[in-house]
Protein backbone atom coordinates (compact mmCIF):
# COMPACT_ATOMS: atom_id res chain seq x y z
CA UNK A 1 0.00 0.00 0.00
CA UNK A 2 1.22 3.51 -0.76
CA UNK A 3 0.69 6.68 1.25
CA UNK A 4 1.44 9.75 -0.88
CA UNK A 5 2.25 13.22 0.43
CA UNK A 6 -0.22 15.96 -0.53
CA UNK A 7 1.27 18.31 -3.14
CA UNK A 8 0.99 21.34 -0.83
CA UNK A 9 3.28 19.56 1.65
CA UNK A 10 6.13 19.16 -0.82
CA UNK A 11 8.22 22.10 0.36
CA UNK A 12 11.71 20.95 1.29
CA UNK A 13 11.22 21.16 5.08
CA UNK A 14 8.11 18.98 4.96
CA UNK A 15 9.69 16.48 2.59
CA UNK A 16 12.70 16.09 4.86
CA UNK A 17 10.46 15.61 7.90
CA UNK A 18 8.19 13.21 6.01
CA UNK A 19 11.16 11.01 5.11
CA UNK A 20 12.61 11.20 8.62
CA UNK A 21 9.34 10.23 10.31
CA UNK A 22 8.69 7.48 7.76
CA UNK A 23 12.11 5.92 8.19
CA UNK A 24 11.77 6.17 11.97
CA UNK A 25 8.43 4.38 11.72
CA UNK A 26 10.05 1.74 9.52
CA UNK A 27 12.23 0.73 12.46
CA UNK A 28 9.13 -0.21 14.46
CA UNK A 29 8.60 -3.96 14.41
CA UNK A 30 5.53 -5.37 16.15
CA UNK A 31 2.91 -7.87 14.93
CA UNK A 32 0.09 -5.41 15.71
CA UNK A 33 1.63 -2.43 13.90
CA UNK A 34 1.35 -1.88 10.14
CA UNK A 35 4.89 -2.33 8.84
CA UNK A 36 6.57 0.36 6.73
CA UNK A 37 8.98 -0.92 4.09
CA UNK A 38 10.35 2.20 2.44
CA UNK A 39 9.96 5.94 1.78
CA UNK A 40 11.01 7.66 -1.43
CA UNK A 41 10.21 9.95 -4.36
CA UNK A 42 9.39 9.41 -8.02
CA UNK A 43 8.33 12.01 -10.60
CA UNK A 44 7.69 14.55 -7.86
CA UNK A 45 5.54 12.23 -5.74
CA UNK A 46 6.78 11.50 -2.22
CA UNK A 47 5.49 8.21 -0.88
CA UNK A 48 5.65 5.64 1.89
CA UNK A 49 5.39 1.96 0.97
CA UNK A 50 3.74 -0.06 3.72
CA UNK A 51 2.16 -3.40 4.47
CA UNK A 52 -1.14 -3.87 2.65
CA UNK A 53 -4.00 -4.49 5.10
CA UNK A 54 -6.94 -6.20 3.43
CA UNK A 55 -9.51 -6.82 6.16
CA UNK A 56 -11.05 -3.36 6.55
CA UNK A 57 -11.06 -0.97 9.49
CA UNK A 58 -12.64 -0.96 12.92
CA UNK A 59 -14.58 2.13 11.83
CA UNK A 60 -16.22 0.12 9.06
CA UNK A 61 -17.23 -2.59 11.51
CA UNK A 62 -18.65 -0.05 13.94
CA UNK A 63 -20.58 1.67 11.13
CA UNK A 64 -22.05 -1.68 10.09
CA UNK A 65 -23.35 -2.22 13.63
CA UNK A 66 -25.03 1.17 13.82
CA UNK A 67 -25.42 2.02 17.50
CA UNK A 68 -25.06 -1.59 18.65
CA UNK A 69 -22.02 -2.82 20.62
CA UNK A 70 -19.47 -5.00 18.86
CA UNK A 71 -19.29 -8.69 19.67
CA UNK A 72 -17.12 -9.62 22.64
CA UNK A 73 -14.48 -11.64 20.70
CA UNK A 74 -13.80 -8.69 18.38
CA UNK A 75 -13.58 -6.25 21.29
CA UNK A 76 -11.16 -8.56 23.09
CA UNK A 77 -9.00 -8.97 19.96
CA UNK A 78 -8.79 -5.17 19.48
CA UNK A 79 -8.03 -4.48 23.15
CA UNK A 80 -5.29 -7.12 23.27
CA UNK A 81 -3.72 -6.27 19.89
CA UNK A 82 -3.83 -2.49 19.99
CA UNK A 83 -3.05 -2.41 23.70
CA UNK A 84 0.07 -4.46 22.99
CA UNK A 85 1.03 -2.17 20.09
CA UNK A 86 0.66 0.95 22.23
CA UNK A 87 2.60 -0.56 25.11
CA UNK A 88 5.43 -1.34 22.68
CA UNK A 89 5.34 2.14 21.10
CA UNK A 90 5.27 3.95 24.42
CA UNK A 91 8.31 1.99 25.59
CA UNK A 92 10.09 3.27 22.46
CA UNK A 93 9.11 6.84 23.38
CA UNK A 94 6.59 7.06 20.51
CA UNK A 95 3.15 8.64 21.01
CA UNK A 96 0.59 7.96 18.28
CA UNK A 97 -1.53 11.11 18.86
CA UNK A 98 -4.44 9.99 16.66
CA UNK A 99 -5.90 6.74 17.98
CA UNK A 100 -9.29 6.22 16.33
CA UNK A 101 -11.25 3.37 14.67
CA UNK A 102 -10.10 4.41 11.18
CA UNK A 103 -6.48 3.77 12.25
CA UNK A 104 -7.26 0.31 13.62
CA UNK A 105 -7.36 -2.29 10.87
CA UNK A 106 -7.82 -6.02 10.36
CA UNK A 107 -5.74 -8.43 8.31
CA UNK A 108 -7.72 -11.04 6.41
CA UNK A 109 -6.38 -13.67 8.82
CA UNK A 110 -8.02 -11.75 11.69
CA UNK A 111 -4.93 -10.04 13.11
CA UNK A 112 -5.62 -6.48 14.27
CA UNK A 113 -3.05 -3.79 13.48
CA UNK A 114 -2.48 -0.12 14.25
CA UNK A 115 -1.78 2.23 11.32
CA UNK A 116 0.16 5.50 11.11
CA UNK A 117 2.28 4.82 14.19
CA UNK A 118 5.25 7.18 14.07
CA UNK A 119 3.70 9.40 11.40
CA UNK A 120 1.08 11.28 13.41
CA UNK A 121 3.66 13.74 14.74
CA UNK A 122 4.60 14.72 11.19
CA UNK A 123 1.01 15.34 10.12
CA UNK A 124 0.31 17.23 13.35
CA UNK A 125 3.04 19.76 12.53
CA UNK A 126 2.67 19.81 8.75
CA UNK A 127 -0.51 21.82 8.28
CA UNK A 128 -1.80 24.00 11.09
CA UNK A 129 -4.92 24.95 9.13
CA UNK A 130 -6.46 21.49 9.47
CA UNK A 131 -7.95 20.67 12.85
CA UNK A 132 -7.51 16.94 12.47
CA UNK A 133 -3.87 17.39 11.50
CA UNK A 134 -3.15 19.76 14.36
CA UNK A 135 -4.80 18.10 17.32
CA UNK A 136 -5.98 14.68 16.30
CA UNK A 137 -9.57 13.66 15.73
CA UNK A 138 -11.85 15.72 18.04
CA UNK A 139 -14.18 12.87 18.98
CA UNK A 140 -11.27 10.75 20.27
CA UNK A 141 -8.83 13.28 21.71
CA UNK A 142 -7.72 13.60 25.30
CA UNK A 143 -8.54 16.70 27.36
CA UNK A 144 -4.88 17.72 27.45
CA UNK A 145 -4.63 17.35 23.68
CA UNK A 146 -7.83 19.37 23.26
CA UNK A 147 -6.25 22.13 25.35
CA UNK A 148 -3.14 22.03 23.11
CA UNK A 149 -1.03 21.14 26.13
CA UNK A 150 2.04 18.93 26.13
CA UNK A 151 1.02 15.28 25.91
CA UNK A 152 2.57 11.94 26.76
CA UNK A 153 1.62 8.28 26.44
CA UNK A 154 -1.41 8.79 28.69
CA UNK A 155 -3.07 10.81 25.92
CA UNK A 156 -3.07 7.69 23.71
CA UNK A 157 -4.54 5.71 26.60
CA UNK A 158 -7.43 8.21 26.83
CA UNK A 159 -8.07 8.00 23.08
CA UNK A 160 -7.94 4.19 23.19
CA UNK A 161 -10.40 4.37 26.08
CA UNK A 162 -12.77 6.29 23.79
CA UNK A 163 -12.43 3.55 21.16
CA UNK A 164 -13.17 0.81 23.72
CA UNK A 165 -16.14 2.83 25.04
CA UNK A 166 -17.49 2.99 21.48
CA UNK A 167 -17.02 -0.75 20.93
CA UNK A 168 -18.85 -1.51 24.19
CA UNK A 169 -21.74 0.93 23.72
CA UNK A 170 -22.06 1.55 19.98
CA UNK A 171 -21.44 5.28 20.39
CA UNK A 172 -18.64 7.67 21.25
CA UNK A 173 -18.74 9.30 24.70
CA UNK A 174 -19.67 12.68 23.23
CA UNK A 175 -21.83 12.83 20.10
CA UNK A 176 -21.56 16.58 19.58
CA UNK A 177 -22.89 18.45 16.54
CA UNK A 178 -19.56 20.14 15.90
CA UNK A 179 -15.91 19.27 16.50
CA UNK A 180 -15.53 22.30 18.77
CA UNK A 181 -18.42 21.11 20.95
CA UNK A 182 -16.76 17.68 21.20
CA UNK A 183 -13.53 19.36 22.30
CA UNK A 184 -15.41 21.27 25.01
CA UNK A 185 -17.10 18.10 26.23
CA UNK A 186 -13.84 16.15 26.42
CA UNK A 187 -12.39 18.91 28.58
CA UNK A 188 -15.35 19.59 30.89
CA UNK A 189 -18.08 16.93 30.74
CA UNK A 190 -18.46 13.35 31.98
CA UNK A 191 -19.68 10.75 29.47
CA UNK A 192 -22.74 8.58 30.22
CA UNK A 193 -21.74 5.51 32.27
CA UNK A 194 -20.99 2.49 30.13
CA UNK A 195 -23.38 0.20 32.00
CA UNK A 196 -26.18 2.72 31.50
CA UNK A 197 -25.79 2.20 27.74
CA UNK A 198 -24.83 -1.48 27.88
CA UNK A 199 -25.97 -3.27 31.07
CA UNK A 200 -24.29 -6.47 29.85
CA UNK A 201 -20.83 -4.91 30.26
CA UNK A 202 -19.24 -6.00 33.53
CA UNK A 203 -18.59 -3.52 36.32
CA UNK A 204 -14.87 -4.34 36.20
CA UNK A 205 -14.57 -3.62 32.49
CA UNK A 206 -16.58 -0.41 32.80
CA UNK A 207 -14.37 0.74 35.68
CA UNK A 208 -11.18 0.24 33.65
CA UNK A 209 -12.49 2.12 30.62
CA UNK A 210 -13.93 4.96 32.69
CA UNK A 211 -10.58 5.31 34.45
CA UNK A 212 -8.90 5.61 31.05
CA UNK A 213 -11.35 8.47 30.33
CA UNK A 214 -10.43 10.45 33.47
CA UNK A 215 -9.93 14.18 32.80
CA UNK A 216 -6.69 14.24 34.82
CA UNK A 217 -3.89 12.15 33.27
CA UNK A 218 -2.62 11.25 36.75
Amino acid sequence: ALKVLFPHFTESEFVARFKREALAAARISHPNVVHIYDAGETEGYYYIAMEYVDGGTLKERLDERGHEPLDAPTILKVVQGIGSALEYAHRQGIIHRDIKPANIMFMRDGRVVLADLGLAKFFEAADLTQMTALIGTPYYMSPEQARSKAIDARSDIYSFGVVIYEMLTGRVPFEADTPWMAIHQHIYETPPPIRQLNPVASEAVAAVVERALAKDPD
